[in-house]
Order: structure tokens, then sequence, then C-alpha cells
């Protein structure tokens, strides 16, 4: 079964899920963010360095910890590597009191019907395995709707429900992860499509499993309340989607009982060329908002 003490942490934690979890694709934009450009390295090695010196340098921040940073999902490389000598998911746990997820899903198949779909992710089994060995409590698996599409919509939910059972038979939790674009002109009307495909696929869950959910801030205040409240989801958690961290902390706030998961939102504002005090007061400065608007009435 799940690991009480790191279920009662996601359960009742007051603050918000870090996203440390840029993969190949999505490594080059956060490092230029982070003011790190190309020409900095020369192979994927060494732009896989330069991003885990960054993760290091955030979750060893006198700010990172459990008190405001509940859980943090890493990218299957993090959870192999080490921060301050210790396994990625052991010092986070051990270390700052935060629980560990493993993002899985290995990007995503071209759009049909309004939707991308998660490309198949092969040895998911081994993977669990050795993720649990390692410490780590549950997993992330993103798709993305781009459209208010009927079949799609269920197309996505239902496969997110797939692996998610997959995940469930090795004692993880899952978080589904079924984003939706923000600059959809139809984007509230998918938002409804998708809680409730969500919430049918729920009734199908034995009693006693429990999921999380990653969604979209949605347009109206409090839509995704049924799922807050259901008895099979263990925390409901909110992407900033290309929000910037404001406005992503603005709705936030809004929706009672959903907390971030923030992955752009975190790291913005922070850079490289920051000595040690000034980053580190950026980064609890940016916690402190993002907490702040998580745990919000």
């Amino acid at each position: 079964m799940f690991d009480p003490d790191k279920a009662a942490k996601i359960r009742a934690g007051q603050g918000f899920i870090a996203a440390l979890d840029q993969s190949g694709g999505s490594t080059p934009k956060a490092l230029r963010l982070y003011g790190v450009s190309e020409d900095r390295y020369a192979s994927d090695a060494e732009m896989f360095d330069l991003i885990h010196n960054m993760r290091e340098r955030i979750v060893r921040a006198p700010a990172f910890t459990g008190d405001k940073v509940v859980g943090a999902i890493l990218f299957e490389q993090t959870m192999d590597r080490e921060f301050e000598g210790h396994p990625a998911p052991v010092y986070l746990w051990e270390q700052r009191g935060v629980v560990p997820f493993l993002k899985i899903d290995k990007g995503l198949e071209e759009t049909a019907n309004g939707v991308k779909l998660m490309k198949p992710i092969p040895g998911l089994d081994a993977t669990l395995e050795r993720a649990r060995a390692a410490g780590m409590f549950g997993t992330k698996e993103r798709s993305v709707i781009d459209a208010a599409d009927a079949a799609g919509i269920e197309a996505i939910v239902a496969q997110q429900f797939d692996v998610g059972r997959q995940v469930l038979a090795h004692d993880m939790v899952p978080i589904l992860e079924p984003e939706i674009s923000i600059g959809m002109n139809d984007k509230a009307r998918a938002e409804t499509m998708l809680r409730d495909a969500i919430l049918r696929h729920l009734d199908d869950l034995p009693v006693g499993q429990e999921i999380m959910l990653k969604l979209t801030l949605p347009e109206e205040a409090g839509l995704y309340a049924p799922l807050v409240d259901h008895p099979k989801v263990m925390r409901v958690v909110a992407l900033s989607g290309g929000y910037s961290r404001d406005e992503a902390n603005a709705r936030l706030a809004r929706n009672r009982g959903v907390i971030a998961s923030f992955s752009r939102a975190l790291t913005e504002g922070l850079s490289d060329a920051q000595d040690d005090a000034e980053f580190e007061a950026a980064l609890a400065r940016t916690i402190d908002s993002i907490q702040a608007a998580s745990v919000a009435d």
C-alpha cells in the first residue's frame, strides 16, 4: 500500500507540489529562461548536467522544505542522480520533507480529435518497480487537450485512467494530467467536458483506490470542486500552463482545495547569474506566494 507518512503529507500538507520534471524537449527552454544559452553546452549530457545543477540549487535552498513544498515531480534521470550526495528521492523526503513523484510519460502523439494522447511508455512496469524501490511515492503522466471534442476528451481520459491503473498496481499514486491548452476559444466548455468525463471514470475505480489530478486552472472558479471532494481523489493540483506566476496564483486562489504544481511559474525570476543570496531570496518569495495561493480558502 502507499507509504502512509508520504500519503499524509500529500493529503494534509499546507503547501504545493514543485514540478522539476523538464525532459529533453523542454530543457533547452527552461535553461534559456534561467539564463543558460545553448552555447553553454555541446551535448545532451552537458545540457542535463546544467539542468540538474539548477534543480539541485532549488531543492537545497532554505525555503524549499515540506512546510510549504509538499511534493516534487522529477524527471527519470533526476531520480537516478544525487542531491547533496544523497539519492535524489531520499534527499527530498529525508532531508527536506518533500514527497517525490516521477514523470513517466514519453511525449505526445500527433493531434487526433482535438487531443494529443501519450505515446506508448515502454518498460513501464520495470520503471515503476525501480521507482518504488527508490522511494518514489507516485507518478505524473501528461497529455494535452486542444479542442472541446467529446470523442477526443473521452479518449484522453480513458488513456490516463488506463495508465493510472497500471501505476496503482505497483502501490504508487498516479497524478493524471490531461492538460487543457490555455489559448483555446472554447476552453471553458472543454473544462466542463473534462470534469464530467473524469467523474465517470472515477466511478469505475474500485473503492479504496485513490488517484491525483493535475489540471489547467479553470475559467469558472470552483469548477473542479466535485473532484476535490471525491473520495477517490487524494488531491487536485493545478499546472500554471503558460500563465504568469501572478495570474496563475490569482486563478489558483479562487479554487478551494486545489494546490499548485507549477514548473515555469516556479522558476520565473531565477537566474544562473544570481549569487546564492539573491537566488535563495527570490525563490523564497516565489514559494511564499505560491503556497499562499494554494492554501487560500
